[in-house]
């Protein structure tokens, strides 16, 4: 659904951009069909009007389609807070309220080795 939403949104844009530079300029003689060539078509008055029109139309349409690619981006989106996603917590050990034993600075002394060392299970 939203492929298609997002193919209309480009073609009206492209149409939207097109219509935009057909249009007569009032002084920067930027527009495309600014020169009054436009033959016997139409009338100045009556190509201004249809132009006007066809912008308009062109971009209501424009913003329904991001209204609409909006709500659907918003609504595929499991709800989520941005602190979820900004550190995960870590279960930390509960306190306890004896201090941790000491390590004793002399190493424990070897067990026997060899044929007369006592035999354990």
């Amino acid at each position: 659904m939203s492929t298609v939403i997002v193919v209309i949104h480009l073609l009206l844009a492209v149409a939207l951009v097109g219509v935009i530079l057909l249009q007569k300029s009032e002084g920067g003689a930027l527009g495309i069909g600014g020169g009054g060539g436009m033959g016997g078509f139409m009338t100045g008055r009556s190509t201004a009007n249809l132009l006007t029109r066809s912008t308009a139309i062109l971009a209501a349409c424009f913003f329904l389609t991001s209204i609409a690619l909006a709500v659907i981006a918003a609504r595929s989106r499991a709800p989520s807070s941005v602190m979820d996603q900004a550190v995960p917590t870590q279960s930390l050990p509960a306190p306890t309220n004896s201090p941790a034993p000491a390590k004793s600075a002399t190493p424990a002394p070897a067990a026997p080795t060899g044929p007369s060392a006592p035999l354990t299970k």
